[in-house]
């Protein structure tokens, strides 16, 4: 007989105060959750262990959810600074190509340069965090970061301004890939669509603050102000991050329980383990020899995913969305200024829209994402349990990611071909405001739902795919950086934007090919690499 289902949710309600009660006792050495911790330290890398369904029940992680919220959410808050220092830099361009006596063009050199150098970036960072730790990654990328900012506040030279702004970008680009790290080691696909939005709002309202930030520092205390506000921002947060965020990486902490090295203690960490009693669970830290090996670093572990046929096909959807946003924010300067008459100021407030579509998109693509899993799950008899990380070989994963990406990806396509001919056209300043608006939508939300499905795909390793498509995304959009200003000088603003978008919308049905032989490919990998 069918158990009603007022029942089944009681049943489950009590199961979960169970799990609660049990994850507040620690292990002993001959139980079943202390057995999968030390799997989960012998191979973190295993992805049949990571995505199976654990027999005893035990949580993907010991945090809680307000615990893993914050913790997401702080990650996040690093990662704000890559979009940051990129978008920061658009409305001062002309003035910085005046007072250098260079042209814009130059200038536009150190925007493509700075999106070749993220990709560079994420390739050295990611193999570095998923192995030694996310927090020693974040140390040297944010002291990169300050150094970088330190020399460009006091530089007055174009060489000078080029090579510290690549420092700058191998600095903070990092932050992204360490971002979405954090957010697998601690999330499962069932609950990953509701923390978009604490990953997604510092990355996406940097389109928003970044512009009108560096356009009232540039307006009224000069160009290099810039850098210097970057610099005591950073600073702040390198300060609250070796505070308080732990660690994560679930290669040296397993599922957030295990003991870490001191390297890898936050100071709120050491403070706790070194005033706690003497009990098993708080002795004193490992040594590193015990927990690292250095010879797992590869800073070419990142390539692997773009010899892999369903990964390299949504990496390089993801990159041709962003690139269609880079196009449309390089120009906005030259655009705005030219046939509107704005000043840096004014420019810098047309940035507003693009944000403010973007911050939208984070509070609504996430439920969208967690409803349309859970419909599919229903229909598979796959269990909903939030806190756990089921085996999904046999689950068509791709097919409930790339229904909800499709239809945004289709929204990108045309909101990138309407900005270019209302433009062209100089409309009324309410229709530009209009498209933007719909395209920051567009661009974040189908990002960000790509960026899900292969985070899916590759749990035991997050921080290793977000580098790979950190480095597609930097290179395809260094490339429509670089190109938009020729093409608009020799086809228009409408048509130049309508070429961008067209190959954008002719790769799409590459995406439905993965829906229907993700699931099949996946399989055939994960048997390969069983035989291997």
């Amino acid at each position: 007989m069918e158990i009603p289902w007022c029942l089944q949710l009681r049943i489950l309600q009590l199961n979960q105060l169970r799990l609660t009660w049990r994850s507040l006792i620690p292990p002993t050495e001959h139980s079943p959750l202390h057995a999968h911790r030390l799997a989960l330290r012998t191979d973190p890398n295993d992805e049949a262990l990571v995505n199976r369904l654990i027999e005893d029940d035990t949580p993907y992680s010991v945090f809680t959810t307000s615990q893993k919220r914050w913790i997401v959410f702080t990650a996040a808050m690093a990662s704000f600074f890559s979009p940051l220092s990129s978008s920061i830099y658009f409305p001062s361009i002309t003035t910085i190509a005046r007072d250098l006596g260079v042209d814009t063009t130059q200038i536009n050199l150190t925007v493509t340069l700075y999106l070749v150098m993220q990709g560079v970036s994420s390739l050295l960072v990611a193999p570095f965090s998923d192995n030694l730790g996310r927090r020693p990654a974040y140390i040297v990328s944010l002291i990169i970061f300050i150094a970088a900012n330190l020399g460009l506040g006091l530089q007055n030279s174009f060489l000078a301004l080029l090579l510290l702004r690549m420092l700058q970008s191998l600095g903070a680009s990092g932050t992204i890939s360490l971002a979405q790290g954090v957010t697998g080691d601690v999330v499962t696909s069932a609950e990953r669509g509701s923390y978009i939005a604490f990953v997604s709002i510092p990355q996406v309202a940097a389109p928003v603050v970044a512009p009108i930030l560096g356009g009232l520092l540039g307006q009224y205390l000069g160009w290099h102000s810039v850098f210097w506000f970057l610099l005591i921002a950073s600073g702040v947060l390198a300060l609250a991050l070796g505070m308080f965020l732990p660690e994560t990486c679930r290669k040296v902490v397993g599922d957030g329980s295990l003991l870490k090295p001191v390297i890898n203690m936050s100071a709120w960490d050491a403070f706790k383990t070194f005033r706690a009693k003497k009990d098993h669970e708080q002795r004193a830290p490992i040594p590193l020899h015990s927990q690292y090996r250095l010879g797992d670093i590869n800073p070419l572990l990142p390539l692997k995913a773009f010899l892999d046929v369903e990964s390299v096909i949504v990496l390089v959807a993801s990159a041709l969305i962003l690139a269609c946003m880079y196009a449309m924010g390089t120009v906005f300067s030259d655009i705005f200024g030219r046939l509107y008459g704005f000043n840096t100021l004014q420019v810098s407030l047309m940035f507003i829209p693009l944000g403010a579509g973007a911050i939208v998109s984070a509070y609504t693509t996430g439920k969208l994402i967690d409803w349309n899993y859970r419909r599919h799950a229903r229909r598979h008899n796959l269990p909903l349990t939030r806190n756990r990380q089921y085996d999904l070989s046999d689950f068509n994963i791709e097919r409930p990611r790339l229904e909800i990406a499709l239809p945004l990806m289709i929204l990108t396509v045309v909101s990138t071909i309407a900005f270019g001919w209302v433009t062209n056209q100089k409309v009324n300043l309410a229709g530009p405001i209009i498209v933007i608006f719909i395209a920051g939508y567009g661009y974040s939300a189908a990002f960000q739902t790509l960026n899900v499905l292969m985070i899916d795909v590759y749990p035991s390793k997050p921080a290793t795919i977000t580098a790979a498509g950190n480095l597609a995304r930097s290179e395809i959009g260094a490339a429509a950086s670089a190109a938009i200003a020729p093409m608009i000088q020799a086809m228009g603003e409408g048509w130049a934007f309508t070429v961008i978008a067209c190959i954008c919308l002719a790769y799409t049905p590459l995406l439905l090919l993965v829906m229907v032989k993700g699931m099949k490919w996946r399989q055939a990998k994960q048997k390969r690499s069983q035989k291997g």
